[in-house]
């Protein structure tokens, strides 16, 4: 089974070190921003050919993963 760790990277010369999709240049902040402006998955997909479904799922994931370290954290 696939993990978000196994997708998501973060190269410290690369987008200035932001966890990107599969050592890409395409960081989770992109791809948070392109749902948030209301695009959806598949003109994502469309958009970028190079992504996968379970790209998207793992940025998704790598985010809800760091909100609950952040709120254990700052509790």
């Amino acid at each position: 089974m696939t993990t978000y760790q196994d997708i998501i990277t973060i190269e410290a010369g690369k987008r200035g070190g932001k966890p990107c999709i599969r050592g890409l240049r395409i960081t989770v902040y992109d791809i948070l921003e392109y749902f948030a402006s209301g695009m959806t998955q598949d003109e994502i997909l469309e958009d970028f050919d190079y992504l996968t479904k379970e790209d998207i799922q793992a940025c998704f994931a790598y985010a809800a993963d760091r909100e609950k370290h952040s709120r254990i954290i700052s509790a």
